[in-house]
């Protein structure tokens, strides 16, 4: 069903942030495997850490939800997760099947992933090689995408690795295996990615050790065999979730946006700094901590963009914000240039044709190159009125919708059904800071 997004004169009002997908994910497989009982609230519950919950449910684990985002989570301690019944269907969640990977493969289990159409079409081939190095099974035999049967080793190997994309899906996974790997686990990054793994194993009651490297390198390990201890917790809100309606009011005529309790995390506020340097008028003000996170209101108001170069270093820090950053590109004067982000080749689609042809369509010059693009901006409202195509990428779709609030025609996505797995309240807060968005 297609969704079309109108110009409206002003984009004002208060949201409270959604849950981040990141920690949801985290804290429902670490509660899984921790001993005792853990009480979570502020979880995202949108249909990708729904699939996570399911998952950990069938491997063992106790996990109820108690009321509107607030969850009972008894984990399996140390008798371990055990093999499935049925496929373990994760959607389309990169992050719940990466993730999860990594966790199953310390145990002495079999397990069937399976994947949505969008999912079962991405590369899994880089958590895979790591897994494999340290003892885990995946079949059939050479294949690097879902569907796959994994098994599982309780005698994993410790293994040192240095993936070639700097990546927190990969890093974690192989944190999470190292957690039942006979020694100590160690993932040297070129650059660090987000720490949110290793913040929340910490609050469980792992020791986790990070230090700097060569050059950019961040180097984490994980000593195996180190039980978790069950939490209360309260999930910090989704930066990634803020920045579309940070986007809407920093491109309206009349913009106004407060976003409360979102998460302040140097390895997540790559986007938030990249809409500085381009002019964007943003504040935060510290309110108190959540899951190990320093928790903040973000406000923003209409502004004045120029275009600029990303720097290389904002890049893992801001790897799912370039769809919503490209809209203000749009919107700015002179060019905006990003660089270095060749993994958006390997999103949910591939990131970086999506985004050139989603500005396109719209009446955006722009260039895409092998890792990013090139966006020659409107100085104001773009022309707007295409029809993009999401390709079943929830961040497409928003930031589309987003773009249509405030450009000259409005805009229209083929499909957002799968916004709901990220952000099941998009719609809702949209209209609420006053978007005007209808199907056809």
């Amino acid at each position: 069903m297609a969704w079309t997004s109108f110009p409206v004169a002003r984009f004002q009002g208060a949201i409270r942030a959604p849950g981040d997908k990141s920690c949801s994910h985290r804290a429902l497989m670490l509660a899984g495997i921790a001993k005792g009982t853990s009480e979570v609230t502020g979880l995202l519950e949108g249909e990708d850490v729904l699939n996570t919950a399911r998952a950990m449910q069938a491997l063992g684990a106790e996990a109820e939800r108690t009321g509107p985002q607030s969850w009972r989570i008894t984990g399996v301690g140390a008798a371990g997760l055990r093999s499935p019944s049925s496929a373990l269907d994760f959607g389309n969640s990169g992050t719940g099947s990466r993730l999860m990977m990594g966790l199953m493969s310390g145990y002495d289990l079999t397990a069937d992933l399976i994947g949505d159409e969008s999912l079962s079409g991405r590369p899994m081939g880089r958590v895979i090689d790591p897994l494999k190095l340290m003892g885990a099974e995946f079949l059939p035999e050479g294949r690097s995408q879902l569907p796959l049967t994994l098994q599982g080793k309780a005698n994993l190997k410790a293994i040192s690795y240095a993936p070639k994309q700097a990546s927190a899906q990969i890093k974690s996974c192989i944190l999470l295996a190292g957690l039942n790997a006979d020694g100590e686990t160690e993932v040297t990054e070129k650059r660090a990615t987000r720490d949110h793994t290793e913040r929340m194993l910490r609050s469980f009651g792992v020791e986790v050790s990070v230090r700097a490297g060569t050059g950019t390198e961040n180097i984490v390990s994980i000593r195996g065999g180190q039980q978790l201890e069950a939490v209360e917790t309260s999930i910090p809100g989704d930066p990634s979730s803020a920045a579309f309606l940070i986007a809407g009011a920093i491109i309206s005529p009349a913009g106004g946006v407060v976003v409360e309790h979102v998460m302040s995390n140097e390895t997540r506020d790559g986007f938030f700094q990249a809409a500085s340097r381009m002019g964007a008028g943003l504040g935060a003000e510290q309110i108190g901590d959540g899951a190990g996170e320093r928790l903040v209101d973000l406000q923003a108001a209409t502004s004045a963009l120029k275009g600029c170069d990303i720097p290389e270093t904002l890049v893992a820090s801001m790897i799912d914000e370039f769809p919503i950053l490209a809209v203000l590109a749009a919107f700015a004067k002179g060019e905006t240039r990003v660089t270095g982000a060749d993994e958006l080749r390997v999103k949910e689609s591939d990131r970086i044709s999506a985004i050139v042809a989603m500005l396109r369509v719209n009446g955006v010059e722009v260039e895409e190159h092998e890792d990013g693009f090139t966006v020659m901006g409107c100085d104001g409202p773009p022309p707007g009125g295409g029809l993009v195509e999401t390709r079943h990428d929830h961040r497409i779709a928003m930031s589309a919708l987003v773009m249509g609030t405030a450009s000259q025609k409005p805009v229209s996505i083929d499909n957002a059904d799968m916004i709901a797995t990220s952000y099941p309240d998009f719609m809702d807060h949209m209209r609420e800071l006053g978007a005007d968005i209808r199907t056809a």
